[in-house]
C-alpha cells in the first residue's frame, strides 16, 4: 500500500525497481504461545525495524500504529500517517448466527490474546471462557471455523486488508468494544535527519488520521504507566471539532472507567491528556499497581 501511494504521489518513485519491500518478521510475529504483555508488551512489533532503520537497512518503516510505543527510539519520527481504516473490533463466531456480545452461549470458549478484549468481554459476559488464540489471521480465523474456540475477535481493519473481511460475524460498535489506541492506522517512520525521505513522506500525510492518533498516542503516554493495564481509546473529527473516549479496565473486568473530552481539532493532544487525567483521578495509582 505505501509503495503504490508513494509512486503516485512522486512520478520518480514509479518505475518498478524504485522501491524496494523489505519483509521483516519480528519479535511479537514469532511469539505463537503465551501473552505478548508478559513477553514484553511494548516495541514487540517494532524493534527489529526500527533496528533497520538506524543501521541504514531501511529508508522507511511501516507500522500499524497500534503497535507502536510512544516514544520513540531517538533519531526515529514518525512522518506520514495514511487514510485511517475502519477502527472497530469484528466478531468472528463458529456460528453465524451470534450477532452480538450477548448472543454468546453460557460458558462460551472464546480465544483472544489481547488483555483489553478479553477484559471488555468479561465485564460484559463474565460467564465466558477466555484463552490465549495466537497465530496469523488465517490461522485464527480457521480454529474457529473448526469449532476449537465458539468465538474470537480480530480488527476490521485487518481483515478489510487482508481481503478476508466476508468471516466477519459481527462489527462490534465502540460503545460495546472500544478499539485499541490506533486501531486501524498505518504509520510511516524514518530517520529525523534523512530530509530527502521526510519530504518525500510529508506529501502522503493524512492530516484528519495524525490528529486523531496524536489524540490517541496522548491519552496513551499519559497512562503509560503499565502495558499490563487493558486501554481503549478513540479520536473522531466531525469538521473542525474532535471527540475523544477512552477508557481502563481490570484484566479480570470487574471495574471500567471511562472518559469522555470534545473541542477543536487543534486541541487534540490536550484533550487525550485531559481523559488520561481524568481516568487516573478516577481510578486510583492503586489500579495500575495492582495490574502490574
Amino acid at each position: 500500500m505505501v509503495r503504490d501511494i508513494l509512486a503516485a504521489a512522486h512520478p520518480e518513485l514509479a518505475a518498478e525497481d524504485a522501491i524496494e519491500v523489505l519483509p521483516m518478521r519480528t519479535t511479537g510475529d514469532k511469539i505463537q504461545v503465551g501473552s505478548l504483555a508478559s513477553a514484553g508488551g511494548k516495541g514487540l512489533f517494532t524493534k527489529e525495524i526500527e533496528e533497520a532503520l538506524l543501521d541504514n537497512t531501511a529508508d522507511i518503516a511501516v507500522h500499524s500504529m497500534k503497535d507502536v510505543p510512544t516514544v520513540l527510539p531517538t533519531g526515529l519520527a514518525l512522518k506520514a500517517l495514511l487514510p485511517r481504516e475502519d477502527p472497530r473490533d469484528a466478531l468472528i463466531a463458529h456460528d453465524s448466527s451470534i450477532k452480538c456480545l450477548a448472543d454468546l452461549p453460557v460458558g462460551a470458549r472464546v480465544g483472544t490474546a489481547s488483555l483489553r478484549r478479553k477484559a471488555l468481554l468479561l465485564s460484559a459476559r463474565p460467564d465466558v471462557r477466555i484463552e490465549i488464540l495466537r497465530g496469523n489471521v488465517q490461522t485464527r480465523l480457521d480454529k474457529v471455523k473448526a469449532g476449537e474456540f465458539e468465538a474470537t475477535f480480530l480488527a476490521v481493519a485487518g481483515l478489510k486488508r487482508l481481503g478476508l473481511s466476508d468471516n466477519v460475524t459481527a462489527i462490534l460498535e465502540p460503545d460495546d468494544m472500544l478499539p485499541a489506541v490506533c486501531q486501524g492506522a498505518i504509520g510511516i517512520e524514518c530517520r529525523e535527519d534523512d530530509m530527502p525521505t521526510c519530504e518525500f513522506l510529508a506529501k502522503i500525510n493524512h492530516a484528519e488520521t495524525e490528529i486523531r492518533t496524536q489524540a490517541e498516542r496522548a491519552f496513551l503516554e499519559l497512562l503509560d504507566g503499565s502495558c499490563r493495564t487493558p486501554i481503549g481509546g478513540l479520536a473522531t473529527i466531525d469538521e473542525t471539532s474532535l471527540s475523544f473516549r477512552g477508557l481502563i479496565v481490570r484484566p479480570d473486568g470487574s471495574e471500567v472507567h471511562a472518559a469522555q473530552r470534545d473541542g477543536g481539532v487543534e486541541d487534540a493532544i490536550q484533550i487525550g491528556i485531559a481523559v488520561g487525567e481524568d481516568l487516573r483521578a478516577r481510578a486510583g495509582s492503586g489500579f495500575f499497581d495492582e495490574n502490574d
